[in-house]
């Protein structure tokens, strides 16, 4: 089921990492933060607990495999991991790798800028993003073993 106003529903909400029936990953468009990941349900749904529980455990295992990719690709200081949905209320999780030399740390990446971008860190981030597929499959595969 789509929702006709829900930009979820219609467009991908970024670039495909991975896809499969019930739910995409996607990496973000933020130039401030390039490894940003959503892991999205397909179809529209509000909240978790509108899930079947075996629906639940499947998407958070997929979070869990982001996580897991991008702790491998990019040794962050903290994964910051949340559902807000206040804007798009489209069941969706947002997977953000943290740094201490990022320009929020350590705020919310919505919070004000503590600090200047830093070049190298941004850099360093896009150059992983290549990988960022295989580590997703690889860190996938582990979540179904």
């Amino acid at each position: 089921m789509k929702n006709a106003d829900c930009e979820l529903c219609h467009g991908d909400g970024g670039a495909i990492l991975w896809r499969e029936p019930r739910l995409r990953i996607v990496a973000v468009d933020d130039p401030g933060i390039p490894a940003f990941v959503r892991v999205i349900w397909n179809l529209h749904v509000r909240e978790m607990s509108d899930l079947a529980h075996h629906d639940a455990a499947h998407l958070l295992d997929a979070v869990l495999a982001v996580e897991r990719a991008l702790l491998a690709l990019l040794q962050p200081d903290k994964i910051n991991i949340a559902s807000l949905g206040n804007m798009v209320p489209h069941l969706h999780w947002h997977v953000i790798p943290r740094f201490r030399a990022d320009a929020h740390f350590p705020q919310p990446v919505w919070g004000a800028r503590q600090r200047e971008p830093d070049p190298s860190l941004l850099a360093r981030q896009r150059a992983a993003l290549p990988q960022l597929p295989a580590a997703l499959a690889s860190a996938l595969r582990g979540a179904e073993g």
